[in-house]
């Protein structure tokens, strides 16, 4: 239920830059050091990691579809710096964007 909010919220708000542990406290009636924790403690993940590991999932299905370039797939998730986009991107699948497309082509797969 709690994370199940949480998604609500970050994907409400995904185009904006301003999802943060204050935003998302603030929703949820609680200060941002007991959100931080709970969320620690339930996905393993700080509040700013766990917001963009979502919004690089979202990133990831955008570039699958196939209709949008990469700077607004970036500017769809809320991440309005090119090269930050690409290095989030990167550490969540391995590969920055365009890469990634490229090995899927290849391989044939997801």
């Amino acid at each position: 239920e709690f994370i199940h909010k949480i998604n609500q919220l970050i994907e409400e708000r995904l185009s904006s830059d301003k999802i943060d542990i204050s935003y998302l406290s603030d929703k949820m009636c609680m200060s941002n050091s007991t959100l931080y924790r709970k969320m620690k403690a339930l996905t393993g993940l700080s509040t700013n990691e766990y917001v963009r590991k979502i919004r690089m999932k979202h990133a990831e299905q955008y570039l699958l579809e196939g209709k949008y370039n990469i700077s607004e797939i970036a500017f769809k998730v809320g991440i309005n710096n090119l090269f930050y986009f690409r290095q989030c991107f990167k550490e969540e699948f391995g590969y920055i964007p365009s890469e990634y497309l490229k090995r899927l082509k290849e391989t044939g797969e997801k």
